[in-house]
Order: structure tokens, then sequence, then C-alpha cells
């Protein structure tokens, strides 16, 4: 199984929905803030034309972005985008589109930019997975010129993608808001995508796939997670030592091959507790638990509540 085959995996796990919320059409100077996100949303910006700066308040990190490029803040970090002159930002003038989005616009005179901003909602408890595994930041250089062949693919992906929201955000025909809201779900699997496969792959799980001694463990996690996998079993996908191969998987992830194990099954285990008729003890045995009380031990660690707290709370959520 490939690093695209977990990554399906992944994403057939969780649920995740798109929304475009703000496009920026600016001129220098400007200057737009975002506090922190909920625990379930993801915020995105995507540079159609000009220049920004991402000043990321609690890593203190400041990232210029160009014209096809887009960043993901899976963690919700409170951020800054502005235009690098340190002047006042110029005055802002907002009108809510009839598609359900907002056109914001200033007097400035200076280079223009055109950006949208929106969010990804991570449905619980699978936005713990999310921030767990994701870095703070992912950004994608939709037109890096010395990308290999992989990431090449990806962003001319990226690039039909980001053209399709351009025309749909100013085309004010009908759906119009709905076809954006599906082209950015789609927006989350392709940054993804094109993230894993960099050479240059952000921290985290995105990384792990990236490496290719450690796909085969990471593949066989998703795809059998109910199996009683053993170190050394994924050791040998791997073709390393027990030793080595727990130092790698660390080193990549921060966390072990049992944690990231855990996390899946427990995942998997709080969407079929949603399922009306299925018993506790039939969840434990599709994830892997032979025993229910083993199963219900670690559900309550994992979730902080039993999974018959979890079934109510997420049936009276729907």
């Amino acid at each position: 199984m490939s690093e695209v085959d977990w990554l399906s995996q992944l994403l057939r796990m969780i649920t995740v929905t798109g929304r475009l919320e703000v496009r920026c059409a600016y001129g220098v100077p400007w200057r737009v803030s975002w506090p922190q996100a909920a625990a379930d949303e993801i915020p995105y910006h995507i540079v159609l034309k000009g220049r920004a700066i991402l000043k990321d308040s609690k890593l203190e990190t400041i990232t210029e972005l160009v014209g096809g490029d887009i960043v993901l803040l899976p963690h919700g970090s409170e951020h800054v985008l502005d235009d690098g002159s340190g002047r006042a930002p110029a005055p802002t003038h907002n009108r809510r589109d009839s598609a359900g989005w907002m056109l914001s616009e200033n007097d400035g005179s200076g280079e223009r930019l055109d950006l949208l901003c929106g969010r990804f909602f991570v449905r619980q408890p699978h936005d713990r997975l999310v921030r767990d595994y994701l870095p703070t930041n992912v950004v994608i250089r939709a037109s890096d010129g010395n990308a290999d062949e992989g990431v090449s693919s990806a962003s001319q992906h990226l690039t039909g993608l980001m053209n399709l929201m351009r025309l749909e955000s100013t085309s004010g025909k009908l759906g119009g808001n709905a076809v954006l809201n599906a082209l950015s779900s789609a927006l989350f699997t392709i940054v993804l995508r094109a993230a894993s496969e960099s050479e240059h792959a952000p921290a985290g799980l995105l990384a792990l796939a990236g490496h290719p001694r450690l796909a085969p463990a990471i593949s066989a996690l998703f795809a059998d997670p109910a199996r009683p996998w053993k170190l050394h079993e994924l050791a040998d996908l791997c073709s390393m030592s027990r030793a080595t191969f727990m130092r790698h998987f660390q080193d990549k992830l921060g966390r072990s091959a049992i944690d990231l194990l855990t996390d899946i099954r427990m995942t998997l285990a709080a969407n079929e507790l949603r399922k009306p008729g299925i018993t506790t003890a039939a969840v434990a045995e599709s994830v892997g638990y032979q025993s229910e009380a083993a199963f219900r031990r670690a559900f309550a660690e994992w979730m902080g509540m039993t999974p018959g707290q979890w079934r109510r709370s997420a049936s009276e959520g729907q």
C-alpha cells in the first residue's frame, strides 16, 4: 500500500468539510487578523495574486506567501496577514455576497492582493487526530519550480482548483456557494497530498508518510488497525531492526507507532459508536480488542468519557 492509500484511509476515517468565508481584494497597505480558531476548525488562505506576510503569533514565525501559495493552520493558531510595509492599513469596505461569503476591499493604491480565506471543519473527535499529527502550519508552494515530479503533479491540481475557486467566487452563478464549499473540501485532501510528497514535508504524519522506509508501517497500521501488531512485525515491514524502527518513527512523528495505532483504533471506534444498534462489545472487537473491559478503559482514557457517554453525546449532537 502506498502513502497515497494511507491518506485515503485517513480521510475515510475523519469528516472534513470546507467553507470559503472572505475574499480580500486589497491594495497596499493592508492587514487582516485572525483569532485563535475553535478546536474543530482549520483556517486556510489562498494567495491568488500578489504577496502576503504570514505572522504566527504563537510561534513567532514569519512566512512570505506569493501568488499560488496556500497555507493551512491545523492548530488554528492566532495569526496576522499583512503586506509587510509596516504602514497603517487602509480602511476596508465589506459587503456580503449573495452566495454567503464576504468581499472585503480597501482604498490602498499599492500592489494588489487577491486572497481567499476560509476554514475547514473537522468533526469531533477527529480534530484530535488532526492536531496531534499535523504541524502548526502547512505551506504549499503551488508555483515551486524546483519541486519533484510528484509535487509538480499535485501543484498542477492545486492550480486548477484555485482557478475554479477564483471563477466561482466572481461568477455570481446559481449554486456558487455550494461549489466553493465542495472545492474547499477537495482542497484539504490535495494540500495534504502535496505536503506528504514534498522533499521538505512538514513535521508529523506528513513527513513520516514521505519517508520511504517507514511508509510500509504507516500503510499497514491504517489498512488493518484491528490486527494485534507487534513492534518487530512493523519493523520487519520496513526492513529495520526493532530499535532502529522505534527511533526513526519517534524522530519523525514525535510519537510511537503504538500511540498512532491506538489513535487510529479509538477514532474508528468513535465512528462506530455513532451507529445505532451496534454493541460496545462489537465495536471493541472491530478495532482489535479481545476484552470489552480493556476497550472501555482505553476509550475512556483516550476520549475522557466512557463509550456509552460518547454514544449519547454523539447522538444528541446530530
